[in-house]
């Protein structure tokens, strides 16, 4: 699919083909293209917890107020984000990059990063957001439909999936095919509302 078509074509599907599997294949795939996201110092302070486990999917749907898309669509994953990846073995970012820039980066890497626990916090989650749009438009790509979603108890989230210490969630997101199609949009704000230029 054209980008621009998947761009204005995607939207937050609620109700999914509960029989409706995604091949192995295209999972690698998406995931493939969403591991391009940008993060900040080449972090990837992401992780993905891919939710097969039925059971687990249900519980998960208790979680997040009975909301079918968490058990019906055919791949549930929650994007969390390591806060402390930035001082994880930070040279591993910057493996294959020129020995110069490498003891460039690393030190300013740290130096940006510590003591700085609100930047640490939305690093992480402006990561989990670039991945979550990079994911969702591979999906509709690949011919499937998203919802991302953080209406959910998040320590109930966090207790299911074993979140390690120092992690955030930044939101779920189902993929699947749709059963029936999204409702209309509700209303797109319009670009001189929203774009200033120089200052507001």
């Amino acid at each position: 699919m054209e980008l621009f078509t998947a761009i204005a074509t995607r939207r937050a599907v609620k109700h999914y083909d509960a029989d409706a599997v995604m091949p192995d294949a295209d999972f690698r795939q998406l995931m493939a293209a969403t591991l391009l996201s940008p993060t900040s110092y080449n972090i990837q302070h992401w992780r993905f917890v891919r939710v097969t486990d039925r059971t687990q999917r249900k519980q998960l749907q208790d979680a997040a107020w009975g909301q079918e898309q968490v058990s019906r669509a055919s791949e549930l994953i929650v994007l969390c984000a390591d806060t402390q990846a930035w001082q994880d073995r930070p040279e591993r970012y910057w493996a294959d990059a020129p020995q110069a820039a490498q003891e460039m980066l690393v030190p300013m890497l740290k130096d940006f990063y510590r003591g700085r626990e609100q930047v640490q916090r939305d690093e992480a989650m402006r990561s989990c957001g670039m991945a979550a749009q990079t994911l969702m438009l591979a999906a509709k790509a690949l011919g499937y439909d998203s919802c991302p979603m953080i209406g959910f108890d998040a320590d109930a989230v966090a207790e299911r999936i074993n979140l390690p210490e120092q992690h955030v969630i930044g939101m779920m997101i189902a993929v699947g095919k749709a059963a029936k199609p999204a409702n209309g949009r509700g209303g797109q704000l319009t670009l001189d509302e929203v774009l200033m230029e120089n200052r507001f």
